[in-house]
């Protein structure tokens, strides 16, 4: 098994200007040949009850779960609840929670909708949708990440072009702490055909064009040849809402 120090060593050798940790590096080079439950096996084992799962309840995030829970059933689980998302979202998480036997953790903005249009107007994210992702969840993301040394995210490099050098593992500048992504490797088609194999519960938006699923004002159905996130944000010059940079 990969060992690799504990994470208040890499808390101390923290490597600046955006340098990769050498170890980090090395971790990540040797998961290349392994498979999504061999890193979590050993992502789960390093960190302990200091790691989590974040999941927006996308196709990515089921499977991570599914396979985690059958590594360590206790496994945290985390999401960031913005009060913006679809209905199917919401329904999805419950269903998750039945069929896992387990508690998703939801953090939210300390800012309530309706406090957010007083405040900033209403709509916000038609005109500021960085500040509007920021408030809802960067925010609240700092909170759920401040107790932990590690992350376990469902990035592919497949998904978009600011993903395409995602390694499995490796250090979150943003947020100085590990990011995990078992899934890098995958191809969509490797996480349906996951899906679709174990009969996991999904969002039935997806069977509608909605291949990247967020808030309801900043997410629509893919067209034939676009990419997997070109339904959010749409009209706007931003795929990603910060989380990951």
């Amino acid at each position: 098994m990969v060992s690799l120090a504990k994470a208040e060593t890499y808390q101390q050798s923290h490597v600046s200007a955006g340098r990769p940790d050498s170890e980090l590096v090395r971790v990540a080079e040797l998961f290349e040949s392994k498979t999504p439950q061999d890193v979590l096996r050993w992502a789960l084992n390093e960190f302990d009850d200091r790691i989590a799962i974040a999941t927006g309840f996308g196709p990515e995030g089921i499977v991570l779960l599914d396979m985690a829970v059958r590594i360590k059933p206790t496994v945290k689980v985390f999401f960031l609840d913005t009060g913006l998302l679809f209905p199917e979202t919401y329904e999805l998480r419950e269903r998750v929670e039945q069929k896992y036997q387990l508690k998703v953790i939801e953090h939210k903005s300390s800012l309530s909708v309706s406090a957010q249009a007083t405040q900033y107007g209403d709509e916000l994210w038609k005109r500021n949708p960085d500040l509007c992702c920021k408030l809802r969840k960067l925010d609240p993301l700092k909170e759920a990440l401040k107790e932990l040394d590690a992350w376990i995210t469902g990035i592919r490099r497949e998904q978009s072009i600011s993903r395409k050098n995602a390694a499995i593992v490796e250090r979150d500048q943003r947020w100085n702490l590990i990011k995990v992504n078992p899934l890098a490797r995958w191809t969509k088609n490797d996480v349906w055909k996951y899906i679709l194999k174990n009969q996991l519960p999904y969002n039935p938006l997806h069977d509608a064009g909605y291949s990247s699923i967020g808030c309801t004002h900043c997410t629509r159905a893919v067209q034939e040849g676009e990419d997997e996130r070109a339904g959010r944000w749409s009209g706007f010059a931003k795929t990603e809402c910060g989380l990951h940079g």
